[in-house]
Formats: C-alpha cells, structure tokens, sequence
C-alpha cells in the first residue's frame, strides 16, 4: 500500500522593500515564515582615556552633581529649586513664580532650542556627545558594568561562557547597582516637584503617598531601561534629532571625521615598517575605532547620522598614532571642507563665523537678553480679578448701582506685602469695601471688592472700568480691567 506523499513545505521570506507587491499563494500550502531582517546585535563599547574622555566625563560629574545636588540646597527656609504643583508656586532660589508667568517656560524652551540650532550648526552634536541625559546614564552605567564585569573582553568571555557562580555573582551585582542608581535618580527627580527632606522621611517610614511611589518608579525604570538596555538603540531609533540634525550640517560644520587621502589604503604592519614602501596609508585597520564607539558605527565610511561626536574614536586612533610614532589626527574634530581641501585651523575658525551661525547668534541673544530684562523688570506680584457670578449687579440704598469683584492677589516676593486697591474708569465711582490687603510671603489671597456707582451717572449697559493695586512698600502697581454692569 502506497502512502501518499507529503506535500512540500514553502519557506515564504519576509520582503524587505515596500514596493514589492503581494503574490498569491495556494490556500493548502505549508507556510514557514522566515524573516530576512538582521538580528539587534550587542555592542560592547570598549573603555578608553584621552582629552575628550575626559572632558566627556568632567561634563557627567558637572550635570550629574547639579541635578542630585539641586534639590538638597536651601534657600531661607525652604528647598531653593522647588516646582510646588500643588501650590502652582515655582521656587528658583530667590525667583517666585506662578501659572500665569508660563511665558518664561516658553521663552527658556525658544533659547534652549536656538542653542541647540546654534552649536550644531557650529560644531555638530556636542549636546549629545557630552551633556545628553541618555550619554551622561549611559557613561555611568557603563563604568558600573567594567567594575562589575570588566572591560570589553572581559564582558564578551563572560557572556560566551556558561553560566557558573562567578557569573551570576557579576550578573547579579551589576544588576542591583544598576537599580540602585536608576531609583536614586527616580527619587530625586520627584524631589524637584515634593520637598525632598519630606520625601526622603516618608521613604524612610515606608509612608510614601501612591504618585511619589509611582514617579520614582517610572522615571528609575526609564533610566535603568534606557541607559541599561537600550543604549545606542534610543540614539538610533528613537531620539528625534538623529533625523533631523543634517537640516542644520553644512560643509563648514565641525564634526568628527575620517582623513580618508591620509589614512587609505589601510592594513596592519609592525612599528618599524614603512607605509610608503607598503604602499599603505597611516590606518593601521586595527578596528579600535570601531570598538569604542557606543553606537557600534565604523567612522570610516563617513559621515552618518548614528554618529553622536563624542570623539572617542579620535582619542583611540591618537592612542594609535602615538604607539606607531606617526602625526595625530587622523580621526578628528574637522569640517567637511577642511579636509577635502586641506585647511588648516585658522581657515576652520575663520569659517566658523558664516552667515547662518551669526543669524542664529543674534536672534539667541535677543530673545536671552529680553528674557532677562522680562525678569528684572517684571512686576513683584500678580492680580486676577474675576466678577461676582452670584449677583451682577444690585441697586443698594442711596439709589446707588453695586457690583461685586472678587480679587486674587498673589505676591511674588519673599517676604509680606501690603497693597491698597483703588477703581477708576465712571465718574463718581466709589470703593465700598476694604481698600487694603496684606498678602504673607509667597502666598496668594482672594478678597472681595464692592464698587458702587450712582445710577444716573451713566447709562445702562456695561462700561469698561480699571482696578489699580499698588504695593505700599513700593512703587510697583499692577493694572486691569473689568466692566461695570448698570440694569435697565
């Protein structure tokens, strides 16, 4: 008895291009999916030392000891930087602030981005190579994993290996100093919105309320994924300035760059050979330059977008030059322009100040300059008036017209403030309430403000009318308006 054949299985490869359009297939056939994409390998970034190793790194300890050092500073008797939401009051050491001053966030958000426009216009990314959180994180939990695991070698035997004590006791303590670091940062990052002495005891006795406990736990899990885990990924895939950042390159931008005409052809030799009678040129293809990188790129394919200009490529190779007695700087900070053409640094310094980066440059200054003088200049407290929806307006004895205001009064300063309240706008228009408020420190206070108005001395209808508060103790006075509503 024959047994029948089995039909053959169709491997359907996955395409990779969108163009390609869809082919039909037999309902009874046996399908196995196959995907062509390429497996995410790990990179495993190799130590280095040099001048922008350590400058990278006097940039970590820079912004790492302001942000965990920030929260802990006192200024009279509260924390210096606090953003109160649920007072709505911002604390920047002597500077108070309020909802209705959310222009300034605007103006710090337009000066941050015109830097940003600027210095990569300038000299690439400098942002991320040396400040960005993801660089800064990535750097520390970096060192954590080599004092745990050891260099990059050491990291590929220990991965290669099976598993046994010895590695699950690196594992292990590399994981927990990695969460220890990442929950620290979560805490002090929700010690910038809840005073951070307050915070620290409530941890301590366990009594932390649900949105501490969950803002420290989100933001930790941020870091430990992100500078953990994803690493070059965010860099690569999801940090939106990999994209856009060629809009603002041009061929007189510094950026870190391969001389092609010196170092090719490239291949190994001893110390003592000479290239010329080799027929090769300075790189030595040792590939160094390529393990150091923390985004796993080979910059001597040139310019590419995964490239975040932290020169440790420029520190290895010039370790490289040294060891083969030839010039530094065949990997360095350099401008499309310059090294196709062979300028030397005057030239690039000259290029620097073109006309984009002096338009950036003005238009930056402006708008910090009037920030500033917004700030120095700005009135020491706010006023919100808002009208008595309960009662319009009513006739009172005299045959006189009322109406109601309600006033909040919120005071900018760091100490009491008196404020006497006065209207004009109709004649003959009166204060029929408490013409002074006193206002505590950094507090804000709601008072209730009768104006009357003898009925004939205006027409019925609304009449647009001004209240004046002025500060006894100084001459700052704030003005606004309102309307006063005369029936038929």
């Amino acid at each position: 008895m024959n047994r029948p054949e089995t039909p053959a299985r169709k491997i359907i490869p996955i395409a990779l291009s969108a163009d390609a359009p869809p082919q039909a297939l037999p309902a009874d056939a046996d399908e196995t999916m196959a995907s062509l994409y390429q497996a995410q390998k790990k990179i495993y970034p190799r130590s280095v030392s040099g001048l922008f190793s350590r400058w990278r790194w006097a940039m970590v300890l820079l912004t790492q000891l302001v942000f965990y050092g920030l929260p802990w500073l006192e200024w009279g008797q509260r924390q210096a930087v606090l953003f109160d939401l649920g007072l709505k009051r911002f604390y920047i050491f002597g500077l108070v602030l309020y909802p209705q001053d959310f222009i300034y966030l605007t103006g710090i958000l337009v000066i941050s981005a015109l830097a940003l426009f600027l210095f990569t216009a300038v000299a690439g990314r400098q942002w991320c190579g040396y400040a960005c959180p993801q660089t800064v994180y990535t750097e520390i939990f970096l060192w954590l994993e080599k004092l745990t695991e050891g260099d990059r070698s050491a990291r590929l035997r220990l991965d290669a290996s099976p598993m046994s004590l010895n590695k699950l006791a690196r594992k292990t303590g590399k994981q927990v100093l990695w969460l220890a670091v990442s929950l620290w940062t979560g805490f002090t990052f929700v010690g910038y919105f809840t005073p951070i002495k307050e915070l620290g005891l409530s941890f301590v006795n366990l009594g932390m309320g649900p949105w501490e406990t969950f803002w420290v736990c989100f933001y930790g899990f941020a870091t430990y994924g992100n500078a953990g885990f994803m690493r070059e990924q965010v860099c690569k895939y999801m940090c939106p300035y990999a994209r856009f950042q060629s809009a603002m390159f041009d061929k007189d931008t510094l950026i870190v760059t391969y001389d092609a005409a010196r170092g090719e052809p490239r291949g190994s030799r001893s110390r003592k050979a000479d290239p010329k009678a080799l027929n090769l040129g300075s790189c030595v293809d040792c590939t160094l330059c390529v393990q150091v990188c923390p985004t796993g790129i080979d910059i001597r394919k040139g310019l590419q977008y995964e490239c975040i200009s932290c020169a440790a490529c420029i520190d290895v190779c010039d370790t490289v030059m040294d060891k083969m007695s030839y010039p530094r700087g065949l990997i360095r900070y350099s401008t499309q322009n310059a090294v196709a053409q062979g300028w030397g640094h005057a030239k690039v310094l000259r290029r620097v100040f073109r006309p984009r980066v002096l338009v950036y440059t003005a238009i930056l200054g402006a708008v910090t300059i009037g920030l500033f003088l917004s700030l120095a200049l700005r009135t020491p407290f706010k006023v919100d008036v808002i009208r008595d929806r309960a009662s319009l307006a009513r006739i009172v004895g005299g045959g006189k017209i009322e109406n109601v205001y309600r006033l909040q009064v919120m005071n900018a300063t760091e100490s009491p403030q008196s404020y006497r309240i006065t209207a004009y706008g109709l004649p003959g228009l009166v204060l029929a309430s408490e013409g002074r408020v006193d206002v505590d420190a950094a507090q804000s206070r709601w008072v209730a403000v009768t104006l009357q108005l003898p009925y004939e001395a205006a027409s019925p209808g609304s009449h647009a009318i001004n209240f004046e508060i002025e500060a006894i103790d100084s001459s700052a006075r704030v003005t606004e308006k309102s309307v006063f509503l005369i029936p038929r």
